[in-house]
């Protein structure tokens, strides 16, 4: 096979996992309703899969360097089909939560050698930059566009037809994946750490479920203390697990770099505040303010086409004049200029004259500190760590917009008087989230990193 053509395919697999987390989000109001979902809980639909893709995005990718990337590849696709047929069937939002779960954990298993298999088809330099800008692009179009085919599905043959649509996108990509060559040379005798995965998982389940029982009981009730207690703990025993273990999922050492941790840091805060806003605003749109699911799904294009775009043009030339750390700032404080004018709409608020404007700053933003991140994660490190960075990148992304949404939930409706209140209230959290990661860059990650705009000339 051609590597174009696996670079395709590869773009294929990015593109399913995308849709399983994109598209959902249109769905939500109509989820809520079919399933007669509490308002409170409703936010696990969309919690649990990023906690089960930052648990076990590590694992995946290791398991792929010991049982072969197209193995662990095919794995996770087919366990990303067979939960989303799960998903489409569900009749309570319990069995649905579950099926989130295991699409999080098949997206764990798929995306991290989806990239190995890149790395290993394209040499470094020119052509896996090219082939790597692709790949990307292919991520953010369809986290674009999936939006708006939420919003088709779910207005045509219903909800459940937004987990169909990945089965057979991945009976396709299944048999496509099997052609490949398999001559990737595999660790010899080595381990892997699913303790540490399931440490790590149940403890971002505990301080979810405890930040979510704040709702009902409050910060200081034992129900809600009880939780986030033991999540607590179940997270530094995984640290201090992985400071001892022969074969760690998290070599601690790598982790420990300044630049590393602020960059990680401020990449939480980042997708906290952005998941978070997105979240609240496809219910403020269409249980406030009637709009249908479509409508709500093509309402936010600006953002993805302004953040692609950005990414693409801008972000890059930013980086190289100020350096990564002050881009990064730079955007999270436009997307928290652009979510406090979010917090001023009225119930009935225009699109062109209230939200659009909103929007469009918010896409601004957010493609100047998303591209910049990344970058700021890895300039410094070694090449043989490099995988270990850019997966720790994405779990701070995936356990930040989880736990952050598990936040803006409870601020939300903590004490909200009426929906356009807990938008409000919301929208509000997601502005501190970005203003603090603005300044953990500004302050910290500067500091500890002079230079990385450096990173990307070239």
């Amino acid at each position: 096979m051609s590597s174009n053509r696996i670079l395709a395919l590869m773009c294929g697999v990015v593109v399913m996992t995308v849709i399983d987390l994109a598209i959902v989000n249109t769905a939500l109001p109509s989820i809520q309703s079919d399933l007669r979902a509490d308002p409170a809980d409703l936010q696990w639909v969309v919690v649990i899969y990023g906690i089960f893709v930052a648990g076990f995005l590590l694992l995946g990718g290791r398991l792929g360097d010991l049982a072969g990337h197209r193995r662990v590849l095919m794995a996770g696709v087919a366990v990303l089909a067979a939960a989303s047929l799960v998903g489409g069937l569900a009749g309570t939002l319990e069995a649905l939560i579950a099926a989130r779960a295991a699409q999080g954990l098949g997206a764990a298993l798929a995306a991290p050698n989806a990239l190995a298999i890149i790395s290993h088809t394209f040499a470094e330099g020119p052509e896996r930059n090219r082939a790597m800008g692709i790949f990307g692009a292919a991520g953010g179009s369809a986290a674009a566009f999936s939006s708006v085919l939420g919003g088709l599905l779910v207005q045509g043959p219903g909800w459940p037809w937004a987990f169909f649509l990945n089965v057979p996108i991945g009976v396709v990509l299944l048999a496509l994946v099997a052609r490949l060559p398999d001559g990737q040379a595999r660790a010899q005798r080595a381990r892997t750490d699913v303790g540490g995965a399931f440490a790590l998982t149940l403890g971002m389940m505990a301080v979810a479920f405890g930040v979510h029982q704040t709702i009902e009981h409050g910060w200081l009730a034992w129900a809600s203390l009880a939780p986030l207690l033991g999540g607590v703990a179940l997270l530094a025993g995984f640290v201090g697990h992985e400071g001892r273990a022969a074969a760690p999922l998290v070599p601690l050492a790598t982790l420990r770099r300044p630049a590393l941790v602020w960059a990680n840091v401020s990449t939480g805060l980042l997708w906290a505040s952005f998941l978070g806003l997105i979240y609240q605003l496809t219910l403020f749109q269409q249980q406030v303010q009637g709009w249908s699911p479509l409508a709500s799904g093509a309402a936010t294009l600006p953002i993805a086409f302004l953040s692609l775009g950005v990414s693409a043009a801008v972000a890059p030339r930013c980086v190289n004049r100020i350096g990564a750390a002050r881009t990064i700032a730079l955007g999270l404080a436009i997307m928290g200029a652009g979510m406090l004018l979010l917090a001023r709409v009225p119930e009935q608020a225009s699109y062109v004259t209230d939200l659009a404007p909103s929007f469009v700053v918010v896409g601004l933003g957010l493609g100047l500190a998303e591209m910049a991140a990344p970058l700021a994660a890895l300039a410094g490190v070694r090449g043989d760590e490099a995988g270990l960075a850019g997966g720790a990148v994405e779990t701070a992304r995936e356990l930040g917009g989880s736990l952050g949404l598990a936040l803006l939930v409870s601020i939300a409706l903590g004490a909200a008087v009426d929906g356009t209140d807990a938008f409000h209230r919301s929208v509000l959290g997601a502005a501190v989230f970005a203003g603090l990661g603005a300044a953990v860059a500004l302050v910290r990650l500067d500091r500890s990193a002079a230079g990385l705009g450096r990173a990307c000339d070239g």
